[in-house]
């Protein structure tokens, strides 16, 4: 069992930067494949980007290509997102979610957090 949190959601302007950060508890929770996903009113939730369990490997989706980072500290057992040049259309939910498998389809992901808020404001 892997129980996730996310924290460091907020309001940001336009341009502006976020970092959320996961924090995973359980035994094995270092051996998962992280993800981070995202859902505005109204919409699926989608897929933002993904870390291998040994953080050699990272996958993004086009949206957040080259501003988003996602990292990860094993012996902090967290999982961070980095958001840079924040757009009003980043505005959402936004979860972390552990997988066994290296793959961005949600319904593959066996352990999810609550979520964190993050408005972009004009």
């Amino acid at each position: 069992q892997v129980q996730l949190v996310e924290s460091g959601g907020g309001l940001v302007q336009a341009g502006g930067s976020l970092r959320l950060s996961c924090a995973a508890s359980g035994r094995t929770s270092s051996t998962y494949a992280m993800a981070w996903f995202r859902q505005a009113p109204g919409k699926e939730r989608e897929f933002v980007g993904r870390i291998s369990w040994n953080a050699v490997n990272t996958y993004y989706a086009d949206s957040v290509k080259g501003r988003f980072t996602i990292s990860r500290d094993n012996a902090k057992n967290t999982v961070y997102l980095q958001m840079n040049s924040l757009k009003p259309e980043d505005t959402a939910v936004y979860y972390c979610a552990a997988s066994r498998k290296w793959t961005d389809r949600r319904y593959e992901y066996d352990y999810w957090g609550q979520g964190t808020q993050v408005t972009v404001s004009l």
